[in-house]
Parts: structure tokens; C-alpha cells; sequence
């Protein structure tokens, strides 16, 4: 194994690779000539000492050495990414580039919203959203504020707790006109019902909390929250939304809060060294104020 490092090119076109499949699709992706990429490519394996993807008729198949190395590749790819933000504005002033991860739900239909006004006040300020259920590395800088629904649990993060995000069961009322609506949990039977296809982490969380409902059940699958969350608006059927939402949207009906609530404890967190960068503290601070804001507003009675 030659013992140099690797340049940055090869490693952003080995990315590249592994997630697109195929030289072509990873050389159109970085505005690459395919022989280039290749190139890159076969100097990595030189350098690295065997090689990185075979091909077969799915595309090309990363080895195990491609997936041992995988997680430093990404680490690398943060470093930069983040590097270039650091060197996007003035520590001192709120400008420059900002990476904000959170959840489906909360990337796509809240933080437009909320940091909107922000961007209006500091126009020298850009975002990054990743909207992922999956959470963020803020250690490795995959981002650099993220909003979560578990409580951190790295010493070297700045974390706030914002309060809980309410969970509850809605219908649209005119879903309710045309099938009924329920009384208890009892009534759900012959329901159109909105869940999850697979189990996943989020669906987990809500079984040890309680609930029960299995795949079969449901007349609408997906894994998505946010495709949950448009079926229940669209009056498709019966789904679980957060309380702030739902009564944000018009016309959800909330069904049995007295036997269907879950709260999701919502933290803001960032690297403790970002707190002296100013647009790093101004959009936490904002963010810290409009989510509590916004569980304020769901505890509101109708």
C-alpha cells in the first residue's frame, strides 16, 4: 500500500461512485470527464492497495475494502465541506454559510418558516437543510446545528432543550364527514389508517411508548413522515402529526387525546466551539426561540 495520502479529488470521486452506481452517473454528478473519474479511481486502488468496486450487471459493487473505508472517506468529506463553510464569513459578523440538520417533518414544513425572517434581517447568511431522520454526526461536522427529538449525548455539544413536541392522532374533517369519526381506539377498526411500511427507529420509539398498531393495519404505508404527515392533510385517512401542525393546517380534527399522546423532548445542538462564530450562535439562538416558540403555540387550546 502506498502510504501517501490521498488526494481530496480521488476521494470525492470515490463518493461519488459508491453512491451513484456507475462511473457515468458519478462523472455527470461532479461535472467530470468519465476517463477522469476513472483515473481517480484507479490511482485510489493504486494507493490503497486493491480494488474499490467490481463490476457487474447492477453497476459497479463497492469491495469490503470500498466499505472499510467508507466511513473515513465521509468523515474527510465533512472536514471539507465544513472547512469551506468555516472560511464562508467573518467570525465576528452573521454571514456566511450555516448546515442545519433535522428531521423530515421539522426540515421541510419549519425551518423554511423559521428561518426566513432570520435570513431577512442577515442577507449575507446562507442554509443548508438536511431534512433526515438519521441524525447528524456534529462532532465529525456533518452539520453544523442540529434540532433533535433525543437528548444529546456528547460532552462536547452545546445543547438546549426547546421543550416536547406533542404527537396526536388527526383526521381531515372531511375524511371524518365521510367515514365517521372515533370515540376511543376501539373505534379505529375499518378505518383507513396511515403508518409506517418497515420498522423503523422513529416507529420503535412510539411502540415502547405504547403504541401497538402492526403494518397490517394500516390502508396507507410509508416510511416517510412527511408522506404520513401529507396523506393525513389530503383527508386520505387517520394518521399520527404533530399537534403544532395539524392546527396550523386547518381543518385536522384531533381523535382521543385522552388515550392517543405522545411528547418527543426537541433539543437544538451545536459543536461548543461554533458558539464565538457569530451567524453559528445568531441562527442557534434563533432557532432556540422559534422552536419553543412553536411548542408553545401547539399547547394552546383549540
Amino acid at each position: 500500500m502506498n502510504s501517501s495520502a490521498a488526494p481530496w479529488d480521488h476521494i470525492r470521486s470515490f463518493l461519488a461512485v459508491l453512491e451513484e452506481g456507475s462511473l457515468s452517473r458519478a462523472a455527470r454528478r461532479l461535472s467530470l470527464t468519465q476517463p477522469t473519474l476513472s483515473r481517480h479511481i484507479d490511482q485510489l486502488e493504486v494507493s490503497l492497495g486493491g480494488p474499490l468496486f467490481t463490476r457487474s450487471p447492477r453497476g459497479l459493487i463497492p469491495t469490503d475494502k470500498a466499505r472499510m473505508i467508507e466511513p473515513y472517506a465521509r468523515t474527510i468529506a465533512a472536514s471539507a465541506a465544513a472547512m469551506v463553510r468555516a472560511a464562508s464569513g467573518p467570525l465576528s459578523e452573521v454571514t456566511g454559510a450555516v448546515r442545519i440538520s433535522a428531521s423530515e417533518v421539522v426540515g421541510m414544513e419549519l425551518l423554511p418558516g423559521m428561518l426566513a425572517p432570520l435570513r431577512e434581517a442577515h442577507p449575507g447568511l446562507s442554509f443548508e437543510i438536511i431534512a433526515t431522520n438519521q441524525s447528524s454526526d456534529l462532532l465529525r461536522r456533518d452539520a453544523d446545528i442540529a434540532i433533535r427529538m433525543v437528548r444529546p449525548q456528547q460532552a462536547a455539544l452545546l445543547a438546549r432543550k426547546v421543550g416536547d413536541v406533542e404527537l396526536g392522532l388527526f383526521a381531515h374533517r372531511d375524511y371524518l364527514a365521510r367515514h365517521g369519526t372515533l370515540n376511543s381506539l376501539e373505534d379505529m377498526a375499518g378505518h383507513a389508517l396511515i403508518g409506517f411500511d418497515h420498522e423503523t427507529v422513529s416507529v420503535q420509539a412510539l411502540r415502547a411508548m405504547g403504541l401497538t398498531l402492526d403494518r397490517a393495519d394500516f390502508a396507507w404505508r410509508s416510511d416517510s413522515d412527511l408522506v404520513q404527515l401529507k396523506l393525513a392533510l389530503a383527508g386520505a385517512g387517520i394518521g399520527v402529526c404533530q399537534v403544532g401542525l395539524a392546527r396550523s393546517a386547518g381543518n385536522m380534527v384531533r381523535l382521543v387525546p385522552d388515550e392517543f399522546s405522545f411528547a418527543l423532548e426537541t433539543w437544538v445542538t451545536m459543536h461548543e466551539e461554533l458558539k464565538g462564530v457569530a451567524r453559528m450562535k445568531a441562527t442557534f439562538d434563533h432557532l432556540v426561540e422559534a422552536m419553543s416558540q412553536y411548542i408553545r403555540d401547539q399547547e394552546c387550546p383549540d
